[in-house]
């Protein structure tokens, strides 16, 4: 059954919505706690990166559907660990205050970058070392599930940045309070045409290809790779069209804390 290629989408689209309502409500639940807890839940769930890391090595050499199947969740446990790692403030960067008003578009940018820029660092660097681990590998799929998250997420970042529509700021924890300020409220952005033009490409390029693979590993790992990018790009729609898109997993976390605690606003630099 898991070698239909209209499973393969199906299972990426649950895994999808179940990874990521898990991280979040671990990240509720530790944000209730405080933010050690946040800490505690990171370290807790290094096994799941350990095993990411083990699947990606086990699988790099085995082109077999189980094994792109393999590679596929081992990137979205490496994938999934960063991002509780994020959510818990503990890999952030060295700017944590609110942006103050009036702050010109180049500094904006410095001080943007200085919320996110360890977990940039290390989310570019899981990429490149995937990239030439993986190069010439017999399945390659571990390392383009990984890309692609990469690719989408830093185009998502940067629309978030440059001003859209609707931003949903819900599940963000109180570590993360103060980054809302460093977005932006527009009607749009120049960049985003480009983003859903790039990513409708994409899901064309991998269908093409699952159309065209020789192999029921090929065929089974490029529809894994056209159900994740075409949800990226209905994730970038969700940032200019009024869909409620936060009740995919409201109903499954506790309620937050009933205060937030404040952040301030301070002249510190984000380098």
């Amino acid at each position: 059954m898991l070698n239909d290629p209209w499973i393969a989408a199906l299972v990426a689209l649950f895994l999808w919505w179940f990874s990521t309502g898990a991280i979040l409500v671990a990240v509720r639940i530790a944000d209730r706690r405080g933010l050690r807890a946040g800490h505690m839940a990171t370290v807790a769930a290094l096994p799941m990166l350990g095993l990411g890391v083990w699947g990606i090595a086990a699988t790099a050499d085995h082109a077999t559907p189980g094994a792109v199947y393999h590679a596929f969740l081992s990137a979205l446990a490496i994938w999934g660990w960063i991002e509780m790692a994020f959510l818990t403030g503990t890999i952030t960067g060295p700017n944590r205050m609110v942006l103050r008003r009036g702050v010109a578009e180049w500094e904006r940018f410095i001080r943007a970058w200085g919320t996110i820029a360890y977990h940039e660092i290390l989310l570019t660097g899981a990429t490149i070392a995937l990239g030439l681990f993986l190069w010439d590998a017999a399945n390659p799929f571990g390392f383009l599930t990984f890309a692609l998250l990469f690719a989408a997420r830093v185009s998502a970042k940067l629309n978030l940045f440059l001003g859209v529509p609707k931003i949903n700021t819900e599940f963000l924890p109180a570590a993360l309070a103060h980054l809302p300020s460093h977005f932006r409220h527009a009607r749009l952005n120049w960049l985003f045409p480009i983003s859903i033009t790039g990513l409708t490409l994409a899901v064309g390029c991998w269908l093409a290809l699952v159309a065209t693979s020789e192999h029921l590993s090929g065929t089974i790992g490029f529809s894994l790779l056209s159900a994740m990018t075409a949800l990226a790009l209905l994730e970038h729609w969700f940032m200019v069209l009024p869909l409620p898109d936060e009740k995919l997993w409201r109903w499954m976390l506790p309620a937050p804390k009933p205060e937030m605690t404040k952040t301030t606003t301070e002249d510190a630099h984000g380098l």
